[in-house]
């Protein structure tokens, strides 16, 4: 009977290091190849996404509402302030156009959070805007939700505001 009950804990120790399991629910790094599971690495996500990021705001100064464009989803939503939803790439390539026209010389965004996984990663931080003939300074704070469609992460969902 002594010798049954040393088995069980062995067996579940054997297969949790087979799994890859660390015994409270993540996957260890070093097995992550060996069982095929692999890690998410969330530096390597918010690279990408400050590139898109420095793209976007680009964009917006050189008037590439293509670039724009194609960096939401299909299925996007932008929560502008003051304004109802706006929901789909067709309506937010309007919106895009409505920017560009107002004449934004400037556009610079830094991220001071971010957090997810692979399915969604969420990107807060503050931005600086100025546009129009009266070069007007504008500063508030974003949020970007972004998935990935196609392979490639795009805004889900955007919405932001004014400090004022």
């Amino acid at each position: 009977m002594r010798s049954s009950l040393l088995v069980v804990p062995a067996l579940v120790i054997a297969l949790s290091s087979a799994s890859g399991c660390t015994g409270d629910g993540r996957v260890d790094p070093a097995s992550a190849g060996r069982s095929g599971a692999v890690s998410f690495d969330l530096a390597a996500a918010r690279k990408v996404i400050e590139e898109n990021n420095e793209r976007f705001t680009r964009a917006h100064v050189t008037g590439d509402s293509v670039l724009i464009d194609t960096i939401f989803t299909e299925d996007a939503r932008v929560l502008p302030p003051g304004a109802g939803p706006v929901i789909g790439r067709t309506a937010i390539a309007g919106l895009t156009r409505q920017y560009i026209e107002s004449g934004v010389t400037e556009f610079r965004e830094e991220t001071t959070d971010f957090y997810g996984n692979e399915e969604l990663l969420i990107d807060q931080g503050s931005y600086v805007m100025v546009y129009g003939r009266e070069k007007t300074v504008e500063r508030g704070k974003y949020l970007n939700v972004w998935k990935k469609e196609g392979g490639t992460w795009k805004i889900y969902c955007n919405t932001w505001n004014t400090d004022r």
